[in-house]
């Protein structure tokens, strides 16, 4: 039985015309995804099934956070998500995704929803993300405090720290005007 074995619905034993799921998706639920965006995060997912002539609703809610890089200092921060996403679902000879309905080979009857919940998660992700001003992280590294230190220097003494060589060609240009 694979990790993410536990998302899958089986629509074509449903015993009544609505059933409801509800999952936590944590960090172990990630993992076994292996998206590119979300590594880390927990989210509460309810999901309602309705079946409708020929064709199955499937209606998401995710709710909770994600950790995802922040895009200024590469370092994780805390995104929320608070998606209501809806699935159409029918049966048919083989599998098939068009963006709009997922037809699921009627043999199986069942549909893995993981990979779902996970894209739907990932589209809650601003393009821009980074962390609020009073959120970054104390930069205490020794590379930024030299460089600081030497920006520093570098404004102070500007004057006493040229080159000999471009005092004569200043010399130079003084003395054609």
């Amino acid at each position: 039985m694979g990790k993410l074995d536990g998302y899958k619905v089986d629509l074509k034993g449903m015993s009544s015309d609505t059933v409801s799921y509800r999952w936590q998706a944590d960090n172990d639920f990630f993992s076994a995804v292996q998206g590119p965006e979300i590594k880390h995060g927990l989210l509460d997912v309810a999901l309602r099934v309705k079946q409708t002539s020929g064709a199955y609703e499937l209606d998401f809610q995710l709710k909770g956070e994600v950790e995802v890089a922040c895009d200024r200092c590469l370092e994780p921060m805390s995104q929320p998500i608070d998606a209501q996403s809806t699935l159409k679902v029918v049966m048919g000879d083989d599998f098939a995704d068009d963006g709009e309905v997922v037809t699921i080979p009627e043999k199986d009857g069942t549909i893995n929803v993981a990979w779902n919940i996970y894209e739907f998660a990932a589209l809650q992700i601003p393009l821009r993300h980074v962390h609020d001003e009073c959120e970054l992280p104390p930069s205490n590294s020794p590379e930024e405090e030299r460089t600081e230190a030497f920006h520093r220097e570098g404004l102070d003494g500007a004057e006493s720290a040229t080159d000999p060589r471009w005092d004569e060609l200043k010399k130079i240009v003084k003395n054609s005007k």
